[in-house]
């Protein structure tokens, strides 16, 4: 969460406690954006403040841009902004792990597992390399890391990640479920069991789990592509059609296609 200075407005103001609220409003709207999920804005916000040399509040600039433009998937500007921060003579070092997150999305898997080496030891590290192993195949360093891994949500979803790229898609949806069970709100995790289902020729199974989902996200692209392929299967293309037929008017009325 960014932290923001407590804004009191008051009718005759000096301009610098004008320019403070300013800073602060500026802070206000990129977390907003985070919030939102909108890295783009994120991003372009960010730049202009730092081409501009001016301070976004208490924020440093350079880690959040990175950030932002990793979420955004554009990876080689999240490495360059890593490496100028790496540059400096106190940097973080946890950067190194960030950055090793950059190579392995852009497929330099050496890269990704030198830059996470150099990193402290860490539960992201451990999930770093721990996937680096399986795209290099490595099964070696592979059972290595999924020892380090620990009993919490986010190395559990790795396990189940690497689970169902390897086909275990029954021990894949074990930890799905189970984490269902602790934390209900994460509900989009029924996609993840619905395609598990669906690897398994288990498509009516596959469609209730999905529908759980779909109650309350109605619009996701990738749930409704899911139904649609479960249809196919169960049924004929005429049924499929008619449900990526709803994809299709969602995406004209979102993007106000005629």
């Amino acid at each position: 969460m960014l932290l923001t200075s407590g804004r009191v407005r008051r009718r005759n103001a000096a301009p610098i406690q004008k320019t403070i609220q300013t800073k602060a409003s500026v802070v206000d709207q990129l977390e907003e954006a985070l919030q939102a999920r909108d890295f783009s804005k994120a991003t372009t916000m960010l730049e202009f403040y730092k081409t501009t040399n001016q301070p976004v509040g208490e924020l440093s600039i350079n880690p959040w841009l990175a950030y932002s433009a990793f979420h955004m998937n554009d990876v080689g500007k999240a490495i360059d902004v890593y490496k100028e921060l790496l540059s400096l003579e106190r940097c973080d070092p946890m950067h190194y792990i960030h950055m090793g997150c950059c190579h392995f999305v852009n497929g330099s898997y050496k890269e990704a597992e030198e830059c996470a080496l150099r990193g402290p030891e860490c539960s992201l590290q451990t999930r770093l390399l721990f996937h680096i192993a399986q795209k290099l195949y490595d099964e070696e360093k592979l059972l290595v890391y999924h020892q380090k891994l620990k009993d919490t949500v986010e190395d559990q979803l790795s396990l189940a990640a690497v689970h169902y790229y390897r086909g275990h898609f029954q021990e894949a949806i074990d930890v799905y479920k189970r984490i269902l069970l602790e934390t209900r709100e994460y509900v989009a995790l029924n996609v993840y069991v619905a395609m598990c289902y669906y690897k398994l020729d288990y498509y009516d199974v596959s469609l209730e789990v999905l529908n759980v989902y779909l109650q309350t996200h109605s619009n996701s692209a990738t749930a409704i592509n899911l139904k649609a392929c479960n249809h196919y299967r169960l049924y004929n293309g005429k049924t499929a059609e008619g449900e990526l037929r709803v994809l299709i008017d969602l995406q004209r009325s979102t993007y106000n296609v005629e």
